[in-house]
């Protein structure tokens, strides 16, 4: 997905939200948005948000002197997160089919999402996770599951600390054996580093590595080869969250690539035309969005 006009005041107010959480300084809230103005004068609108993204929290981490701006925020909703796993087996035993409960709460757990609203709080969080099975969601669970079956590799690319608990309740519904989970390679926003799937138990369930780049989505061409020999390997690809549709969603292997998220921009919502708030899970080929 290219970058939209309407996306550049967004990247300002991530960028002075991104600072606000680590510093008071005005003078550094000043410096940020600067460099970034400079920065956003000069790119590439056939790119993806997510490159822009990955600019703006380089520059809050060198301006601030702060390696992972997030690490108290991705820290706190692992436990809060945590806290529910109980809760949340429970409901996906006890429903029919599992496999759709856990897709609705996997997708549920994308609102923990700080690169779309620096001010998230758990009540929220709560709404969302308490609503996902009474909503419907757009896209064909059995396709899913029909993929799911017949895939020998499934490659599954996370996005937000919290939510990948979630994931792997999701992930537990699965033949884990097939699985290899994916983070990124480095911080960025609250989006998931290999220390993250460390704290939620995925380390000792399936096979995790990181993609070898700190972009808030996955974009191939800034991707480790190792990552880039995986995912093109892969039988299916499951991808969490808007920044892994911003950037793969016209690959020329978005075919064998599901895409689980919340609508939370207007911007993606015109693009996959759903509407704001929608849980979505698709597969996307060259003519049509869903099925």
């Amino acid at each position: 997905m290219k970058t939209y006009y309407d996306c550049i005041p967004c990247f300002m107010k991530q960028a002075l939200g991104a600072t606000r959480l680590v510093t008071g300084n005005p003078k550094l809230h000043e410096a940020v948005l600067r460099e970034m103005a400079k920065k956003i004068s000069t790119m590439d609108l056939n790119q993806s948000p997510p490159l822009m993204g990955r600019e703006i929290h380089r520059t809050v981490r060198s301006l601030t002197g702060i390696d992972d701006p997030y690490r108290e925020v991705k820290d706190f909703y692992n436990r809060f997160a945590m806290d529910m796993y109980d809760d949340l087996k429970k409901k996906v035993a006890a429903s029919t089919p599992p496999l759709e409960t856990a897709v609705k709460l996997a997708i549920a757990g994308n609102i923990i999402d700080f690169g779309v609203s620096s001010d998230l709080d758990v009540e929220l969080v709560r709404q969302t996770i308490d609503n996902a099975l009474s909503e419907p969601v757009f896209g064909d669970i059995n396709v899913f599951a029909e993929a799911v079956a017949k895939a020998e590799t499934i490659l599954y690319l996370g996005d937000n600390a919290g939510e990948i608990l979630f994931d792997r309740i999701l992930i537990e519904t699965l033949p884990t054996g097939k699985v290899v989970f994916v983070t990124r390679g480095g911080p960025v926003i609250n989006d998931v580093t290999f220390a993250d799937a460390e704290t939620v138990g995925l380390t000792s369930l399936v096979q995790v590595m990181d993609n070898g780049a700190d972009v808030p989505g996955t974009a191939l061409s800034e991707c480790s080869d190792a990552f880039v020999q995986a995912f093109e390997k892969a039988d299916m690809i499951i991808a969490k969250g808007q920044g892994n549709y911003e950037t793969l969603s016209e690959t020329d292997q978005a075919e064998k690539i599901f895409f689980l998220f919340k609508v939370k921009c207007p911007v993606v919502a015109r693009d996959i035309g759903r509407e704001m708030g929608r849980a979505v899970a698709v597969s996307i080929n060259s003519e049509k969005v869903g099925y």
